[in-house]
């Protein structure tokens, strides 16, 4: 019934015809695909970025005119720069992009770790970069004009000692069953809660213990009540909620909330990640920051080890503005060409179901399995809906 449910829906909730298109120009930040654009160490003295072109074939000029051109000098200066102190850029570098080389201080130790993000601004007038290597810490910048380039350890951005975290000194217990009934209702076993550590905070059973793991220890621990209050342990870094579950994985799910991952397990896929936090308002129009200045998306960085390996990344954020803007906050950091974007089923003639959990809920495990599976390539769909 559920999944028939799903099929009969034509109607999933795709973009609208009404849209506007992610102009590449000064203010976003470049996508990573060779088909649009050339790498930053070959463009012509002023390389104009061609155009994007919609589903439907029409070509939309990404940008005005005289705006998109890179300047060879500052390319010719800042690889100069680079190339004294020992970093090496291939070919593939260009702005507004992450990317990990071989720190030249450190060699990335004995796993010779590629362990050095290195980014250019957009305007390709920055170099920029941080060995996250604890031992190692090196960072610097390098400047298209006459500046000479700075270089140290930054001892400020080494990772410090965190908090650490057990179940007797968060006061956890199991979960009653006031807790298991609530989250019955929302479709989730407890065989699933059981296999996430999924608590309570002791001598209260209303208020829920979502453990945050790392190789089978607890590194975290975030708080929901029933009237959906969150709140997190204090003094703990920043990760991904269900890291244990994505150690040997090459395709993941990320989606937005702990309850979200669990219902992503109901349907099948242990494979699957939740953000710690919440989702922005919008998108951000400037060049993406420094690591280390990227305070919002440190749940990513610390998360790097597992992140790096993945040659699948399936967003299924939440439905509405937020959590779009959270799938394209995501892509920006994480690489688009490697990401897919979920289109969740139509609730009724003029909503669609929100998250994975309200899926779970009204169309059943098979039906989200379905979502998961059918998700789209997201550089296929660089388009935003109008509000």
């Amino acid at each position: 019934m559920a999944t028939s449910a799903l099929s009969l829906t034509n109607q999933l909730c795709r973009f609208s015809s009404e849209v506007h298109f992610l102009f590449i120009n000064k203010n976003f930040s470049t996508p990573k695909s060779t088909r649009l654009i050339s790498h930053v160490w070959s463009y012509s003295k002023t390389t104009r970025i061609p155009a994007l072109h919609s589903a439907n074939g029409y070509i939309k000029e990404a940008i005005e005119e005289g705006e998109g051109m890179v300047d060879s000098d500052k390319v010719r200066v800042l690889k100069q720069k680079i190339e004294v102190l020992g970093i090496k850029c291939d070919d593939s570098c260009f702005p507004g992009q992450y990317y990990h080389l071989l720190c030249p201080k450190c060699k990335g130790g004995k796993t010779m770790e590629r362990s050095l993000s290195f980014n250019i601004t957009q305007d390709v007038d920055v170099a920029m970069w941080r060995c996250f290597r604890t031992s190692c810490g090196w960072t610097g910048q390098a400047f298209a004009d006459s500046r000479m380039p700075i270089a140290g350890v930054n001892k400020i951005f080494k990772v410090k000692s965190s908090k650490q975290v057990t179940p007797e000194n968060v006061v956890l217990e199991p979960l009653g069953d006031k807790l298991i009934e609530y989250f019955s209702e929302r479709m989730i076993s407890e065989e699933t809660l059981r296999r996430n550590a999924v608590m309570q905070m002791s001598g209260d059973k209303y208020i829920i213990a979502f453990t945050y793991r790392q190789n089978g220890a607890i590194v975290g621990c975030k708080y929901r009540t029933m009237e959906k209050r969150f709140w997190q342990e204090k003094d703990t870094r920043k990760w991904l909620y269900g890291l244990d579950d994505i150690n040997e994985a090459t395709e993941i799910i990320i989606v937005e909330g702990e309850i979200d991952k669990l219902s992503v397990e109901e349907a099948g896929f242990r494979n699957c990640v939740s953000v710690p936090g919440g989702a922005p308002q919008i998108v951000s129009v400037k060049d993406l920051p420094s690591i280390q200045k990227d305070r919002a998306y440190q749940y990513l960085w610390n998360s790097k080890e597992y992140l790096d390996k993945l040659s699948r990344i399936v967003l299924a954020t939440d439905g509405d503005t937020s959590g779009r803007s959270l799938a394209e906050e995501l892509a920006r950091r994480l690489g688009k060409e490697r990401c897919w974007v979920v289109c969740w089923p139509k609730k009724d003639d003029s909503r669609c179901l929100k998250d994975a959990n309200e899926v779970l809920k009204c169309l059943g495990p098979a039906a989200l399995k379905e979502v998961i599976q059918t998700a789209e390539k997201y550089e296929a769909c660089q388009l935003l809906r109008l509000n």
